[in-house]
C-alpha cells in the first residue's frame, strides 16, 4: 500500500536532539513512518514504505555509513527502491532525501544541513518548500513545535492531495525518555483524525503539561489553599476545615488530585506549585 507522505527529517544543532514530523491521508501513519535513534539519526520512510529501512538505515549510520552510504546499501539490497521514498539526518546534521522515479506525482524532497523534506502524491512542489523555508525560518523556535510548525506549513501548502487523516511527531534526546530510561521523549499521533496537525498540537501542550518539570514554582497564596481545600472536599478527598494553611492533611489531599491529573512529574511536594499547574487545576476545577 502507498503511504503518499509529507514529512520532516530533522537535527536540533543545539541539543543534538533527532525527530521526524509526518502526515498524510493513510491510517495511523505514525505506525509505519517514523524512525529515531538519540545519538545517531532519524529516517522517514515512505511511498511504498519498507518499514525495515528504519532499523537498518539507523544501524548503518550507527556503524559509521553517511546517507549516502545507507542509500547505496539500500540500493543493494531492495528490488523495489525506485517506488520507495525516504529521508534521514545523522546526528551530525549529514541529510539526505531520496525519492525513487516509480514514486507518484507530485513526489520529491530537500534536504540540507540537519534537515530532509520530502513528500509523494502531493498538491505540489511548494509542500516541500513551505516545510523548509518554515523550518529554516523558526530556528529560535523550541525543536518540537518548530517540527510541528513545518509540518502546518506543509499541510496549508496543500499537503498530501488526497486528503487528511493521521500525523506523528517522534523525537529523541539521550536520557529525556519517561523517567530518564529510554531516549524516545516525544511521541505523538493522531491516527484518524479530521484535522490531525492540529490535533499534534495539541497533543504537545498536554504532553509539556504532564511530562515536563518547571523551572519556577511559589508558595500558594491563603486565598488560593482555600480554593484548593474546597476543590478537594468537593472531590471527596478532603475532610478538613477551609481555612487557608497548608497543612499536613491538605498535602496529603493534594497529593491524591495530583496522582489523579498525572501531574506527578511537575509537583515536589509542599505548599509551591508552578503556574502551569496551578492554571491547568483552576481550569478543571472553577469552582471554589
Amino acid at each position: 500500500m502507498v503511504v503518499a507522505t509529507f514529512s520532516l527529517v530533522a537535527q536540533d544543532p543545539e541539543t543534538g536532539d533527532l525527530g521526524v514530523a509526518v502526515a498524510s491521508k493513510f491510517l495511523a501513519v505514525g505506525s509505519v513512518v517514523p524512525f529515531a535513534r538519540a545519538g545517531v539519526g532519524a529516517i522517514a520512510t515512505q511511498s511504498y514504505a519498507n518499514p525495515r529501512f528504519g532499523p537498518q538505515g539507523l544501524t548503518l549510520l550507527q556503524q559509521g555509513a553517511s546517507p549516502e552510504g545507507v542509500l547505496e546499501a539500500f540500493r543493494r539490497t531492495d528490488p523495489g527502491l525506485e517506488k520507495r521514498q525516504f529521508g534521514l539526518v545523522s546526528v551530525r546534521g549529514e541529510a539526505l532525501s531520496f525519492t525513487g522515479a516509480e514514486c507518484h506525482p507530485w513526489a520529491g524532497g530537500r534536504a540540507g544541513k540537519g534537515f530532509a523534506a520530502q513528500g509523494n502524491l502531493l498538491a505540489g512542489p511548494q509542500v516541500v518548500e513551505a516545510m523548509v523555508e518554515t523550518f529554516l525560518r523558526e530556528e529560535r523556535t523550541p525543536f518540537p513545535e518548530r517540527l510541528l510548525l513545518a509540518l502546518k506549513a506543509g499541510e496549508e501548502a496543500g499537503g498530501d492531495k488526497r486528503g487528511k487523516q493521521s500525523a506523528a511527531l517522534l523525537v529523541v534526546g539521550e536520557g529525556k525518555g519517561y523517567g530518564g530510561f529510554w531516549d524516545r521523549y516525544i511521541d505523538l499521533r493522531a491516527d484518524d483524525h479530521s484535522e490531525p496537525v492540529g490535533e499534534l498540537f495539541r497533543l504537545l501542550s498536554l504532553h509539556r503539561l504532564l511530562f515536563e518539570r518547571p523551572k519556577e514554582r511559589r508558595p500558594l497564596t491563603p486565598e488560593e489553599v482555600r480554593w484548593l481545600q474546597g476543590v478537594l472536599r468537593s472531590l471527596g478527598l478532603y475532610a478538613g476545615e477551609v481555612h487557608g494553611e497548608f497543612d499536613q492533611t491538605t498535602e496529603q489531599a493534594f497529593l491524591a488530585l495530583i496522582g489523579m491529573e498525572n501531574l506527578e512529574e511537575r509537583y515536589q511536594g509542599g505548599p509551591e506549585v508552578d503556574e502551569g499547574t496551578l492554571s491547568h487545576l483552576k481550569r478543571r476545577y472553577p469552582w471554589s
